[in-house]
C-alpha cells in the first residue's frame, strides 16, 4: 500500500489551487450540515424501513446514526490532527495514499452528480402536480439551471440558500414533534395517549430483531449527507473548528430529528397503516384529523429536495475543483472567477447532471437504472477509506506530534473497527440480498473503473 501524504502537501494541492471564498459563517456550516442529513429519505423514504420493521423502526435508525455519529468524529479528529486537511476526500489521500484520494475523489463526486439529477426528477415531480401545463422534464432542468445560478452567484449565495432551506426543514421537524407529541401523549387526542400503538400491532418488532438489523441497509443510506459540511468548512475562517463541532451536533441532530419524529409516527399511527412510497408524516397529520397535510409536507418535501439540489451541485464542484488541484483532473478546473467561485467545475458539474436527467427520459430502464445502482453502496465505501485513513493517521500523529490530537476518537480504535465491521456487514447484505445486489456489483464496477483510470494516468507520467 502506498505511503499516506503528508497532510500539508494534501492541503495545499499538488499543482496548487487559487484560494476559494472564506465566505461562510459557522451559522451557514451548522445548517449546511443539517441540509445534508434531512432529505426526502426522512420525510418520505422512511416509510419502507416503518412498514417492513414496525415501530422498532425507531431502533435502525438508531443503529444507523451511531454508524455515522462515528464516521464523523473520525472525521473531526483528523480535521484538528491536520490543519488544512477539510475536504472530505482528501482525508483518505493524507491516511492512505494518492489512489486512495483520486479514488474518494472521483466516487464522491460521481456520486453526487447522480443525486442531483435524482432530486431534480423528484422535485420536478411535485411541481408538475400543481403545473401540469409544463412536462416534469422541464421543470427538473428549470430547478437545475435555478440551483446552478445561485452557485455561480458566489459561495455566500449558497450557504444562504442552504441556510434558509435548512432552518424551514428544521422548523417543520420540531413542529411536527411538538403536535404529534402532544397527540401521543394525549394532550390533544380525544381517546387519550396513543402510545400503546408501539406495542398493539404484532409487537414493538413484529417481524422480528433480524428485519430491524437487516434494515440498516437501507436506512443508513438516508442518513448520509453530514460530510458536505467538511468541504464547506474550507470556505469558512476556522476550517478545522467548524468541522470537529460536527462530532457533537451531528449526534444530537440525529437523536432529534430522526429517532424523535420516527418515534412520534409509529406513536400516533399503527405501523400497519403506513404505505410504502407515501409520506409517513402526511398519514400522521392525517391520523390527527389535520386538513392540508399532504400539502403540507409536499411543500416540506420540496424544500428538502431542493436543499440536496443546491447542496449536490455545490460539493460537485468542490470535489472537482479539489481533484483538478491535485492533478488529478484536467488544470483547467483549477480557476476561480473574481467572486472565488470556481465557475468552471459547477458548469461541468451541471452539464454531467444535465447528461443523467437526460438518460433518466431517454433510457429510463437501462442507463438510468444502472446510474441509481451505481452509486447503491458508494457512501459505503468511502465512509470505509476514511475509517481506515483515521486509524493509518491516528498511529502516525501519535507517533509524530501527539499534542495536535486535540479532539480524539471515542473508545480508539475499537469504535473506529467497529464501524468498519458494521459497514463491511451492510456491504455484504447487500451484495447476497438478492434485491439490493445489482447496487453491489454496479457500484464496484464503477469503482474498478475508477481505479484503472488512476492506474493510466499513474503510467503516463512515468
Amino acid at each position: 500500500m502506498p505511503n499516506a501524504v503528508p497532510a500539508e502537501d494534501v492541503a495545499a494541492g499538488a499543482y496548487g489551487a487559487p484560494g476559494l471564498s472564506q465566505s461562510l459563517q459557522n451559522r451557514h456550516i451548522s445548517m449546511i450540515a443539517i441540509g445534508g442529513i434531512i432529505g426526502a429519505g426522512l420525510f418520505v423514504g422512511s416509510s419502507t424501513t416503518i412498514s417492513q420493521v414496525g415501530p422498532a423502526a425507531v431502533v435502525t435508525y438508531a443503529l444507523a446514526g451511531l454508524i455515522i455519529m462515528l464516521v464523523m468524529r473520525m472525521i473531526s479528529e483528523m480535521a484538528m490532527a491536520m490543519r488544512g486537511v477539510q475536504a472530505f476526500p482528501d482525508f483518505a489521500r493524507a491516511g492512505i495514499g494518492h489512489w486512495a484520494g483520486f479514488l474518494s475523489g472521483w466516487l464522491y463526486w460521481y456520486f453526487w452528480v447522480v443525486v442531483v439529477a435524482i432530486e431534480a426528477i423528484a422535485g420536478a415531480k411535485i411541481l408538475a402536480d400543481w403545473f401540469p401545463q409544463f412536462p416534469t422534464w422541464q421543470i427538473g432542468v428549470m430547478l437545475m439551471a435555478l440551483l446552478t445560478g445561485v452557485n455561480l452567484l458566489s459561495t455566500r449565495s449558497y450557504g444562504e440558500f442552504e441556510f434558509w432551506f435548512s432552518l424551514m426543514k428544521v422548523v417543520a421537524i420540531v413542529a411536527f414533534i411538538f403536535v404529534a407529541g402532544a397527540w401521543a401523549f394525549g394532550i390533544s387526542s380525544p381517546s387519550g395517549s396513543t402510545f400503546a400503538n408501539l406495542s398493539a400491532h404484532g409487537g414493538f418488532a413484529p417481524n422480528g430483531w433480524g428485519v430491524v438489523l437487516a434494515a440498516v441497509t437501507s436506512t443508513i443510506f438516508a442518513l448520509c449527507g453530514a460530510e458536505i459540511s467538511t468541504i464547506a468548512a474550507a470556505e469558512s475562517a476556522e476550517p478545522a473548528k467548524a468541522v470537529a463541532r460536527l462530532s457533537l451536533t451531528v449526534t444530537v441532530r440525529i437523536v432529534v430529528f430522526y429517532i424523535l419524529a420516527i418515534l412520534m409516527i409509529v406513536a400516533v399511527v399503527p405501523w400497519t397503516q403506513i404505505v410504502p412510497g407515501y409520506s409517513p408524516f402526511a398519514s400522521t397529520l392525517a391520523a390527527m384529523n389535520m386538513s392540508g397535510g399532504e400539502t403540507i409536507m409536499n411543500l416540506v418535501v420540496l424544500v428538502a429536495v431542493l436543499s440536496c439540489l443546491n447542496s449536490g451541485l455545490y460539493v460537485t464542484s468542490r470535489t472537482l475543483f479539489g481533484l483538478a488541484s491535485h492533478g488529478d483532473a484536467p488544470q483547467w478546473l483549477v480557476a476561480v472567477n473574481k467572486r472565488k467561485v470556481p465557475a468552471r467545475s459547477i458548469l461541468v458539474a451541471s452539464l454531467f447532471s444535465y447528461g443523467a436527467l437526460a438518460m433518466e427520459r431517454i433510457s429510463p430502464d437501462t442507463v438510468f437504472s444502472f446510474l441509481l445502482n451505481s452509486s447503491g453502496v458508494t457512501m459505503l465505501l468511502l465512509y470505509l477509506m476514511v475509517a481506515v485513513a483515521q486509524l493509518r493517521t491516528r498511529t502516525r500523529v501519535e507517533q509524530q506530534d501527539p499534542a495536535s490530537l486535540e479532539l480524539k476518537m471515542w473508545f480508539h480504535p475499537f469504535a473506529t473497527l467497529f464501524a468498519i465491521a458494521a459497514m463491511l456487514a451492510v456491504v455484504l447484505f447487500m451484495a447476497i440480498d438478492p434485491a439490493l445486489a445489482s447496487q453491489f456489483w454496479a457500484s464496484l464496477a464503477v469503482a474498478a473503473l475508477f481505479l484503472l483510470g488512476f492506474a493510466a494516468m499513474s503510467l503516463s507520467r512515468r
